[in-house]
């Protein structure tokens, strides 16, 4: 069943949802299900699967020079989708980026995941590797997101890269596209990134997923900010529980949001970061008490591939 058609069904009765992360290359898909197992109580109607493109790592060879390797640290985004969706019986939403993939390559994992009985997506255009200042497209991909959004559109509507193809078989995806709040890193201003947002609307998706915040009144302005601006679909709020002294530094760094002075203090004046879980969770509970009472459609937590913090904060919620 496609995301928006679980919204629809649930009748404005806020739903949970989550997104895990492939494991480690070696690593056996029981620790996904060791994961899964404890947060299906709360009967999530889909679960995301994000998806980890190739990274070039640099060996010095015996004559002083460097060999490039590529190297994909978590593999397996859509074998765990269809692994999903056998043992529990829920949509899996793999995510889809422009990095890394050729418009070639695109097309075909969009017919593995059709073959398979997956009905969503969430288009993504990544973010540039380690050794690249900024997003680098390959040379046969696509450079936004938005064009992505349009290539998975042509598949639902039957037109393939072969133009030669007659009588093609039509995909039904449903599309997400990631929304930010306090706008994207490269972003120049809020606007200008709701006005690209709205581009991949009009391209095809059919709802958006936040990027983590810590500041419900970030997500409330978004939304009316999107609503201005004639986005319609439904906007889901992404969020992430804090849990260790560490992330004080690093979500501000790597994902660009700020965080509130209120958390940063509790946070500073954890003894340990089991004292720093607990602030975490305590303060994801009133964030989602908040957007519940608000009537948000959906409220996703980024598990990152933890689910006790998650399970706790749900069951003070669902």
């Amino acid at each position: 069943m496609k995301v928006t058609e679980h919204i629809k069904k649930a009748r404005k009765e806020t739903q949970f949802s989550f997104e895990i992360l492939p494991p480690l290359k070696g690593a056996h898909i029981q620790s996904i299900f060791d994961n899964i197992d404890p947060l299906m109580e709360f009967k999530p109607p889909f679960i995301d699967v994000t998806y980890h493109r190739e990274e070039y790592v640099f060996k010095e060879l015996e004559n002083g020079f460097l060999k490039k390797k590529v190297v994909k640290k978590r593999p397996g985004t859509v074998g765990i989708c269809a692994a999903i969706q056998n043992k529990y019986q829920v949509d899996a939403v793999p995510h889809i980026l422009c990095g890394g993939f050729t418009k070639e390559d695109t097309e075909n994992f969009l017919i593995d995941l059709d073959f398979l009985g997956i009905d969503n997506v969430v288009a993504l255009r990544g973010d540039a590797v380690k050794n690249e200042t900024y997003f680098k497209p390959e040379k046969e991909g696509h450079q936004f997101a938005s064009e992505l959004v349009s290539q998975i559109q042509e598949l639902n509507s039957g037109i393939y890269l072969d133009e030669e193809l007659q009588n093609s078989s039509k995909t039904s995806f449903c599309i997400g596209v990631a929304g930010y709040p306090e706008k994207h890193m490269e972003a120049p201003s809020l606007d200008s990134d709701i006005h690209f947002l709205k581009q991949k609307i009009k391209n095809g998706a059919d709802y958006i997923i936040t990027q983590m915040f810590f500041d419900n009144q970030k997500y409330f302005d978004f939304v009316k900010k999107c609503r201005a601006a004639g986005i319609t679909v439904p906007i889901i709020p992404g969020l992430k529980p804090i849990s260790t002294k560490k992330q004080l530094n690093l979500i501000p760094h790597r994902f660009k949001v700020d965080l509130p002075n209120d958390l940063i203090n509790e946070v500073i004046k954890c003894k340990d970061n089991k004292d720093v879980r607990q602030v975490g969770i305590d303060w994801c509970i009133e964030q989602s008490k908040e957007l519940v009472a608000n009537n948000v459609p959906l409220l996703h937590y980024y598990s990152m591939g933890k689910s006790t913090n998650i399970k706790a904060i749900a069951k003070a919620i669902f």
